[in-house]
């Protein structure tokens, strides 16, 4: 069975990847690609917070990996 530093090491290096794919599908602009990626780069983000990762110098994609609560508009 493998070590959780072995486990972290393998979803860095697929955080990574997912993140340059990310990048490349942004830029030829594959909507549906990034968003099939993005679900990955939600996952691994999580797996990597919660195995203490500071992810703030190898995120580059930056997207948050929950949904901003809505208010309603109170000018209608």
């Amino acid at each position: 069975m493998p070590s959780g530093i072995e486990v972290t090491k393998v979803a860095l290096d697929d955080f990574a990847k997912v993140q340059r794919r990310m990048l490349l599908a942004k830029k030829e602009n594959a909507t549906e690609t990034y968003a099939n990626l993005k679900e990955e780069y939600i996952a691994l983000k999580a797996l990597l917070n919660v195995a203490g990762v500071n992810l703030t110098e190898i995120d580059k994609i930056k997207e948050l990996c929950f949904s901003q609560p809505t208010r309603p508009n109170s000018n209608q």
